[in-house]
């Protein structure tokens, strides 16, 4: 009997976190029978041993390292179903996953499911982790269903934006686009939840996680769409980056002027930030420095994309 929905993870140096996503899969309270496929991106370290200690049968796939969207190609490619579920090896889908996924997919093509840091984790002060909460455009592979038929009727995942900084990205905004553009139906599913790991971070990394935002502009550029789902009021990548342009307009206003009333327009993103770095005491200078630096990283990376992608975003 076939299965009624795959579960595509791709899978690089995934060791420490894979095999808690399989025992995740494994609690899924699905009563029809689905099956996993892991492709391992051509890891290095034990994540393919971790993969064949799961507690559920695992189809493994292998392949030199060529990406992420390559990988849930051939995951796709290889599925026996006629829903396809993809998620990723450092989250930790909740035992209703599958079930809530799949009826929210029977009248639609493409279902974004919510994500949610890791709750019994430890926060620190700098960290990464991932949220989902609405469907912004963004279509992120943590939790994403789509039929089948619609996938491979689009071409799966398309490379089309090569990573600046860090780890390709962007094939999973253009699939969702794409499917829109075709005519496919979307909604998004708060109940079908995945959580998704936190890890700490430097400095360093933070502001490496701020230059990534070189991409938008391209984004826009190929998706203008994403100006009404995901930017904050069109020109702007988000509210956070809305505070701190203005931040540095009225500090830079008040150098010019020599006069402290137009350094009043940072209160806003100065509010934001002792908001959230306050509550970590004696840590709270370096919460402080590295979103600090991380969002004057961020500045820079969207100027320059912009100017690279001739697509203003602020």
């Amino acid at each position: 009997m076939a299965p009624v929905v795959t579960v595509v993870i791709p899978a690089f140096d995934a060791g420490a976190t894979i095999g808690r996503t399989l025992e995740a899969l494994a609690r899924q309270d699905l009563t029809e029978e689905f099956e996993t496929i892991v492709v391992d991106d051509g890891s290095r370290d034990g994540t393919v041993e971790a993969v064949e200690r799961a507690p559920l049968p695992v189809r493994l796939l292998r392949q030199d390292n060529r990406g992420p969207a390559a990988a849930r190609n051939a995951g796709g490619t290889a599925a026996r179903s006629p829903v396809l579920a993809f998620t990723d090896a450092d989250c930790f889908p909740a035992p209703g996953w599958l079930r809530e996924g799949l009826g929210a997919i029977a009248q639609t093509d493409l279902v974004q499911g919510a994500v949610r840091p890791d709750p019994g984790a430890t926060r620190h002060p700098l960290d990464r982790t991932l949220w989902v909460v609405r469907e912004s455009g963004l279509y992120e592979t943590a939790n994403l269903f789509v039929r089948r038929d619609a996938f491979e009727r689009v071409g799966g995942f398309e490379d089309w934006l090569p990573a600046a900084v860090g780890k390709p990205v962007a094939e999973d905004v253009w699939l969702g686009w794409r499917l829109r553009r075709a005519g496919a139906r979307t909604c998004f599913s708060p109940a079908a939840m995945v959580e998704h790991a936190v890890f700490p971070q430097t400095v360093s990394e933070r502001v490496t996680d701020g230059l990534r935002l070189y991409h938008f502009p391209f984004m826009a550029a190929r998706i203008p769409e994403l100006r009404d789902t995901l930017f904050y009021r069109r020109a702007f990548l988000s509210r956070r980056t809305a505070e701190f342009d203005l931040a540095i307009a009225g500090l830079a206003a008040a150098a010019r002027s020599r006069s402290l009333l137009p350094a009043l327009a940072a209160a806003p993103y100065a509010w934001r930030v002792g908001t959230e770095t306050l509550g970590w005491r004696r840590h709270a200078p370096r919460a402080a420095a590295g979103r600090i630096l991380a969002d004057a990283a961020g500045f820079a990376a969207l100027l320059a994309g912009g100017v690279r992608a001739r697509s203003l975003v602020l």
